[in-house]
């Protein structure tokens, strides 16, 4: 794939919470993470408003085991209560992403300069990212470091097929779609032999609306460091 990056992630625990548990202050993660929380791992790895980050598939390299945690969450009234949440423990993923120009953004055009980000990017992935990597949440810590998506061994090759039920496909927002508006996609994954292949946002049928009234952030060259800026840092030996 044109302008991709591999990488392996590991954690002690992950949460990626299906919001219908929510609803009574409960939290119990998806059996795998959401197209939408991989993509935020991606973007905390190396983001740009001038890009959109694609993810393509992930592999799950280690069995599917929960851990659950009483927690006392603080309360927006004051005060704290209990709750109890599901984690994930023990996880280690392979993934593949890439990124594509994000054409709605006609006031970065001066910064898509394809070769420079994909260098970037691949060094970012080297150094663990440059932000903080949480695994869906922020009590959990993970870990990037690049690999070579397939190899090594799964646990769950040669298993088959696991339907893994209706769950959140991700987010879409305004600067990525050109409408105003915020809106939840939906899709039903099939997990074959480990492997997760993700349909594109724009491949999603089941879209519900959230949010209305919603409007980019305006940059240019003044709010936003330029591609080129970056990697003369890197060229240089600085920090990214």
């Amino acid at each position: 794939m044109r302008n991709s990056v591999e990488f392996e992630i590991t954690g002690n625990y992950a949460l990626f919470t299906d919001p219908l548990t929510k609803l009574g202050g409960e939290k119990l993660s998806y059996q795998v993470p959401s197209y939408q929380a991989l993509k935020g791992v991606v973007e905390s790895i190396y983001w740009k408003p001038t890009l959109i980050m694609i993810v393509d598939k992930i592999r799950v390299m280690k069995p599917i085991r929960m851990e659950s945690k009483g927690i006392r969450p603080i309360e927006y009234g004051g005060g704290n209560t209990l709750a109890n949440y599901t984690y994930l423990r023990d996880v280690r993923y392979q993934v593949t992403a890439h990124f594509e120009f994000n054409m709605n953004r006609p006031d970065l055009a001066h910064d898509r300069n394809e070769n420079k980000h994909h260098n970037i990017f691949r060094r970012c992935v080297q150094a663990g990212g440059r932000r903080d990597i949480f695994l869906g949440t922020r009590e959990c810590q993970g870990y990037v470091e690049p690999c070579v998506f397939g190899e090594g061994k799964g646990f769950y090759d040669d298993y088959g097929d696991i339907h893994l039920g209706n769950m959140v496909h991700g987010i879409s927002y305004p600067d990525e779609t050109g409408r105003d508006q915020m809106e939840v996609r939906l899709w039903s994954p099939v997990m074959r032999d480990g492997v997760i292949e993700f349909i594109r946002p724009d491949e999603c049928t089941q879209i519900r609306k959230a949010a209305d009234d919603m409007k980019p952030k305006h940059f240019d060259q003044t709010n936003v460091e330029s591609v080129d800026e970056l990697y003369a840092q890197m060229e240089g030996g600085g920090d990214l």
